[in-house]
C-alpha cells in the first residue's frame, strides 16, 4: 500500500477526528437521546445478527463487483473486489477521499497491466453509475411516500433536487455519448483556449484527440457493459438497504419499510459529502434526524445509525487491510502498450 504524505495523514486525522466528535456529540443530539440509552440498544445485537449483518456486507461487496467487471473488460471478480475494498478502505480514512479510492484502483489496475485510458473510463462511467442512483434513491422514497404528508419538507425538497440533478447528468451522459461531433467541437475549443499551457508541460499532447478517444471508450464500454453495471450498482445499494432494514430491526425500532427506505436513500446521498471520511457522522446524523422526524424510537434509531455506519463504514478498513495484503501477493504483470486490449487480460 503507497504511503500518505504529510498533509494527507493530517487530512485523514482531522477528519476522523470531525466524524468522531460527530459521532459522540451529534448523534445523542439529534437522537435527543443519551448514550445510557443508546447503549441499552446496541446490548440488543447478539451473534447471530451480527453475523447477519456481515454476510449481507459480503454479499453487497461481491454485487458492486459487477460494476467493475462491466467497465473494465478482462477484469476478474477476484480482483474487482480486492480493488473495491482496497479503494473503499482507502477512500474511507480521508475527507472527500474518492481521490484516494481512484488512486488505489490505478495503482493496482495497472499493475496488473490495464491501460491508463481503460481505467480512467472505468473511473468515469461507474462514477456516473453510483451519482445517478445515489441521486435517484430520495427520488423514489418521495414516490414511495407520496400518499401521506409524513414527509419532511426540506427532504421531499432534497429529493426532487437530486433527482433533477440526476436526470441532468443523464442527459449530458447520453448526450456526450451520441454525438461525436459535440465532443469534438468541444475539444477544439480547449485546445484553442488551454491547449498551449498544457503542451508546455506534456508536448505533443492533443485535448480534441484525448476527448474524441475518451468518447469513444465510454461509449464502447456503456453499450457492452451497461447491464453489469446497473446489476452491481443497484444490487449493492439493494442489498446495503436490507442490511440496513435489518440493523434497523436488531435494535428495536420498529417502522414502515417505506419510511426506513427514504430514510436510508437521504443517508447514501449524504455519504457524498466530502467532510469527513465517506461522510462518517454527517450521514449518521442526517438520517438520525429524518428517523427521529418521523416518530422513531429516538435510542433505538441512534443505536441503529451507530451499527449501520459499523458495519458500511469501519468494517471496511480490515477489509481492505487485507485487500491490500492480497495485491501485494498476488503476482503482477508489465503495463499493457497501447496498441494493446484489455481485453485480451485473462479473468481471475
Amino acid at each position: 500500500m503507497p504511503r500518505p504524505n504529510t498533509w494527507q495523514s493530517a487530512q485523514a486525522v482531522i477528519g476522523i477526528g470531525l466524524a468522531a466528535a460527530i459521532l459522540y456529540w451529534g448523534v445523542p443530539w439529534f437522537g435527543e437521546t443519551t448514550w445510557p440509552e443508546i447503549g441499552r440498544h446496541l446490548h440488543l445485537l447478539g451473534w447471530a445478527s451480527s453475523l447477519e449483518l456481515f454476510a449481507l456486507v459480503a454479499f453487497g461487496l461481491w454485487l458492486y463487483t459487477f460494476a467493475l467487471t462491466g467497465s473494465i473488460p478482462g477484469l476478474g471478480h477476484v480482483k474487482a473486489l480486492i480493488v473495491n475494498v482496497a479503494g473503499s478502505a482507502a477512500g474511507n480514512l480521508l475527507p472527500g477521499g474518492g481521490a484516494a479510492g481512484v488512486a488505489a484502483t490505478y495503482l493496482m489496475l495497472r499493475s496488473w497491466g490495464f491501460q491508463a485510458a481503460a481505467i480512467s473510463t472505468s473511473v468515469i462511467v461507474t462514477g456516473v453509475w453510483n451519482l445517478v442512483a445515489r441521486l435517484a434513491m430520495p427520488l423514489l422514497g418521495v414516490a414511495l411516500l407520496s400518499s401521506t404528508d409524513a414527509l419532511p419538507k426540506g427532504v421531499r425538497r432534497g429529493a426532487l433536487t437530486g433527482g433533477i440533478v440526476g436526470l441532468v447528468i443523464i442527459a449530458a451522459f447520453v448526450g456526450v455519448l451520441l454525438s461525436p461531433g459535440l465532443t469534438q467541437r468541444f475539444g477544439a475549443w480547449l485546445d484553442r483556449r488551454v491547449g498551449g499551457r498544457v503542451r508546455r508541460r506534456r508536448p505533443g499532447f492533443e485535448i480534441e484527440a484525448t476527448l474524441v478517444d475518451q468518447r469513444r471508450r465510454l461509449a464502447g464500454v456503456t453499450a457492452h457493459g451497461w447491464a453489469p453495471m446497473t446489476v452491481g450498482v443497484v444490487g449493492y445499494l439493494a442489498v446495503y438497504f436490507v442490511l440496513f432494514w435489518r440493523t434497523m430491526e436488531a435494535v428495536g425500532v420498529d417502522m414502515p419499510l417505506s419510511k426506513l427506505f427514504a430514510a436510508y436513500a437521504v443517508g447514501r446521498l449524504l455519504t457524498t459529502v466530502g467532510v469527513t471520511p465517506g461522510g462518517l457522522g454527517v450521514t449518521e446524523a442526517g438520517t438520525l434526524a429524518v428517523l427521529v422526524a418521523w416518530g422513531a424510537d429516538k435510542p433505538a434509531a441512534a443505536a441503529g445509525v451507530l451499527v449501520f455506519a459499523l458495519f458500511t463504514h469501519l468494517l471496511e478498513v480490515p477489509l481492505g487491510a487485507l485487500g491490500w495484503l492480497a495485491w501485494w501477493l498476488m503476482p503482477k504483470q508489465p503495463v499493457l502498450d497501447a496498441a494493446t486490449s484489455p481485453r485480451s487480460s485473462s479473468p481471475t
